[in-house]
């Protein structure tokens, strides 16, 4: 029995035996640059990544703007007509605006 078990022992240590590439003593460490050139190459394929992001933000903003949907649920902005001095005057005399500055109903 105890023949048994030292030979499946050797047997298993010849197993685990790393094979041999073929590629030597080559150092495990990448140089500096194959890192430079690895992190240019992940730059540029975000950069590619990014460009074609914004020509889609860029196509549906002008989809949702042609669709008329561009500003949906935002308040719109009145802009009140500037009245000059003398323009102001005749509608008070005319009864258009009261002391207030409010316009009156009669204004339509």
């Amino acid at each position: 029995m105890d023949d048994e078990k030292g030979e499946e022992k050797t047997e298993e240590k010849e197993e685990q035996k790393p094979e041999d590439t073929g590629e030597g003593d080559k150092p495990e460490s990448t140089s500096l640059i194959d890192k430079a050139d690895s992190a240019a190459q992940r730059l540029e394929e975000a950069n590619r990544k990014t460009e074609e992001l914004i020509a889609k933000q860029e196509e549906l903003a002008a989809r949702e703007t042609l669709a008329g949907r561009a500003d949906a649920g935002q308040p719109q902005e009145q802009k009140e007509e500037e009245v000059s001095p003398k323009e102001y005057a005749a509608m008070v005399l005319a009864g258009k605006i009261n002391e207030r500055g409010e316009k009156t109903e009669t204004t339509e």
